[in-house]
């Protein structure tokens, strides 16, 4: 009797025959309860400048069934083709049998480009994404709000002028204003500046906000970097604004200026008995180097808060000074900065012998200094003539004659939570520093803080930049 051999390689391929059907299956589900899952219902593009496209959003669309699903239709509809879409790597307005195995997902990206229109307020616009799956019918809407802008490139102001809130001013490169030239900025003026975007002040800036309708200075993305978290908390999106050795009279009041790389510098020019730049009631934040460097100028602020910046928030060497009612503040993102949060220089005799431009002489009342690191500029104010009045220091200290009413190694208490990206440097309610400031130091420029409060209404003043 012959005995029958069976083929090695045969019996193989009959053990994965039998093996694979139970560990892959393609099998593709047609129920109609087998549809799909989406990152969002709602893919929204917030504000987005007209004749300008928009960076890339990102869509996920996930198959949660055990099976695969077979998309027959991806298709917009009702966009006047506003929006463009790619799925998985294929550009196109219509799509059929796109397929996602069991428990996958595919991306959608999603690009907006609005034509420009007469409108000065932003519109919105919409468009739906339909995806037909197992006969049931499915649509993430895709919305965006248009805004028309001013576009400048390459200019500068040679005579005076002034920009309005109509609409927001984008500054590509540099925006110049020359000398003997004004530049005024009327209540909820926006200029957003453009990667590299620079202002420079050879001439005189009057940036004119008002309570509730300030003028704003950022950069231009507008979308959010994070979900619900825009991308003002990113710095060095523009470089900043700087003023002239030649320009004096400068005035922003009711200033929203933050996202930049310099934040803004008075060039040195020598001169303590004219106005280079007075600030009133603004808010200066975020920047990479300093969001205020002044050298040997006069600069007085009342009513500011200055904040978060890679190396000092504000730096003042010489010069004549009157800061009234401010927060200096550091919790800067993105580094421990290296300097203190308000460094003075050429205060004493020995820098007046290395540069001939008078002594610094300063008042800061009614303030708070505190952050991360340290609040001053370590040394002595002794023979200065640099005098800190009822000011709350995070560090330990004393009193003396330079340094008087002072609040020591206290924490003001601020609203901010850095953790949480909220920058808020408005006070608490049991804050230390209500109530601590001195009335005398209380004048008509910097009686109503930033919201509208007056400081006096409920007796002494609180210290800082806002009244509670």
């Amino acid at each position: 009797m012959k005995t029958m051999r069976i083929p090695f390689f045969f019996i193989i391929s009959l053990i994965v025959a039998a093996v694979l059907p139970g560990c892959i299956s393609d099998d593709v589900s047609h129920s109609p309860s087998d549809v799909l899952s989406f990152s969002t219902d709602t893919l929204d593009f917030d504000t987005v400048f007209t004749d300008l496209g928009t960076p890339t959003a990102r869509l996920l669309v996930f198959n949660r069934a055990s099976k695969a699903v077979n998309i027959s239709s991806i298709r917009m509809r009702s966009d006047d083709g506003i929006f463009s879409i790619n799925v998985d790597g294929v550009s196109g307005k219509e799509f059929e049998n796109v397929e996602i195995r069991a428990n996958d997902s595919i991306y959608v990206f999603v690009e907006c480009l609005i034509d420009a229109t007469e409108a000065s307020r932003p519109f919105e616009v919409k468009g739906n994404l339909d995806f037909v799956t197992n006969g049931v019918s499915q649509t993430v809407v895709l919305q965006a709000f248009g805004q028309n802008v001013t576009r400048l490139k390459g200019v500068t102001i040679n005579e005076d002028v002034t920009f309005t809130s109509d609409r927001p001013y984008v500054v590509f490169d540099t925006l110049r204003v020359a000398k003997d030239a004004v530049l005024t900025l009327e209540p909820g003026t926006r200029l957003l500046f453009h990667d590299k975007g620079f202002l420079q002040v050879d001439g005189t800036l009057l940036a004119l906000g008002s309570l509730g309708n300030p003028v704003s200075l950022r950069g231009d993305r507008l979308d959010n970097v994070l979900p619900d978290t825009g991308y003002e908390i990113l710095s060095g999106q523009w470089q900043g604004v700087r003023f002239g050795e030649d320009s004096f009279g400068n005035r922003m009041e009711y200033v929203e200026m933050q996202s930049s790389v310099t934040g803004v510098v008075v060039d040195s020019c020598g001169v303590s008995d004219r106005s280079r730049l007075v600030l009133v009631n603004s808010w200066l934040h975020n920047a990479e180097v300093n969001v205020l460097k002044s050298s040997h100028s006069k600069v007085d602020a009342y009513g500011c808060c200055f904040s978060d910046a890679g190396e000092a928030v504000v730096s003042l060497a010489g010069g004549s000074h009157e800061f009234v009612q401010c927060t200096m503040a550091n919790n800067y993102l993105f580094a421990i900065s290296p300097e203190s949060i308000l460094t003075l220089s050429h205060l004493f005799e020995e820098d007046a012998e290395r540069n001939e431009a008078p002594l610094m002489k300063a008042r800061f009342a009614n303030s708070i200094i505190y952050g991360m690191v340290s609040p001053l500029t370590p040394g002595d104010l002794a023979k200065s003539d640099v005098y800190m009045l009822n000011v709350l220091l995070g560090v330990n200290g004393s009193d003396d004659e330079h340094f008087i009413s002072c609040l020591w190694d206290v924490d003001p208490m601020f609203e901010t939570v850095r953790s949480e990206y909220l920058f808020n440097y408005r006070l608490k309610e049991d804050s230390p520093a209500i109530g601590a400031g001195n009335p005398e130091y209380v004048t008509d420029i910097d009686a109503v803080d930033m919201d509208g409060v007056n400081r006096l209404a409920g007796g002494d003043p609180a210290l800082g930049a806002y009244a509670r």
